[in-house]
């Protein structure tokens, strides 16, 4: 498979972290900075990004308005017999999602399942950035690594922060570059509490044991569940609608903006040229 769209995988093995609604806004974001992206939804059982985007085109044709959306596929868990087809099957096709919007896209987003598989395994391993969202505890904390929580410390690395290096190295071996892992903190709390500090000592320690980097996340607010309702993203509102934005929009647009900082688009494809009719709403916001 010959390499062109840079990959952002979002993967985290536990539901209800935030992954496809990060996914989306990702992808949204860098949509509305000129690139072109694809999606693609391993998840395809539960298949909340597919479901968003569903919802998206349905806005779209209801409103008559037009909205940026990516190119997108879903792929489905191989239902033939044995092991060894299942894995063909499943490697073939998201191969050959890779290879078609590789052609059209800047960038492609894989929206894992929160479930050990080998197509999750199989899209890692094709990341050049890597997105795990975490919300702000010690039950999620699990997932990074093994926790003494007697004392507090890292005994070592967790089940998936062992699959990601793996995972890496199976890249490495196909002169396929590096992973970049960003983990990311969402539903942080503003008070300073002792387990707060003891998670930001802790995250900061594994971070250099597991090789990733931090990166803030989103807050708990109510605005994304709205947003999901209707297939919008907190990117698609406007400054004059229905009397301009509220603070918590604008505060939870800014943590998108924020993490687009941190996967840096510009570094990695160059900077793209956004529509004009996009150019007018960037200004506006």
């Amino acid at each position: 498979m010959k390499k062109t769209a840079h990959i952002i995988v979002f993967g985290n093995e536990k539901g209800g972290s935030g992954k496809s609604t990060t996914a989306m806004h990702t992808a949204i974001a860098l949509l509305r900075l000129g690139y072109r992206v694809g999606t693609i939804d391993l998840d395809a059982r539960q298949g909340t990004l597919t479901r968003y985007l569903k919802k998206r085109f349905d806005y779209i044709t209801r409103n008559r308005e037009h909205l940026p959306s990516p190119a997108h596929m879903a792929i489905e868990k191989s239902q033939l017999e044995t092991v060894a087809e299942q894995k063909f099957e499943e490697e073939s096709f998201l191969l050959m999602a890779l290879d078609e919007l590789g052609q059209v896209c800047d960038f492609i987003i894989i929206d894992t399942p929160g479930t050990d598989s080998f197509l999750s395994r199989l899209a890692h391993s094709h990341a050049d950035t890597l997105i795990t969202p975490m919300n702000d505890s010690f039950i999620d904390l699990d997932l990074l690594a093994d926790i003494d929580m007697k004392n507090y410390d890292v005994i070592g690395p967790s089940i998936y922060s062992e699959m990601v290096e793996e995972q890496r190295q199976v890249k490495k071996r196909r002169n396929d570059g590096t992973i970049d892992w960003i983990v990311m903190r969402n539903r942080m709390t503003h008070l300073n509490t002792n387990n707060n500090k003891i998670i930001t000592r802790l995250l900061d320690e594994i971070s250099r044991l597991a090789k990733f980097r931090l990166a803030p996340g989103f807050g708990e607010r109510v605005v994304f569940k709205e947003m999901f309702l209707k297939g919008l993203t907190l990117l698609d509102l406007k400054e004059d609608q229905n009397g301009g934005l509220t603070l918590s929009q604008i505060a939870a647009r800014q943590e998108v903006r924020n993490l687009i900082i941190e996967i840096a688009p510009e570094h990695l494809k160059g900077h793209a040229t956004p529509p004009q009719s996009q150019v007018k709403t960037a200004a506006n916001s």
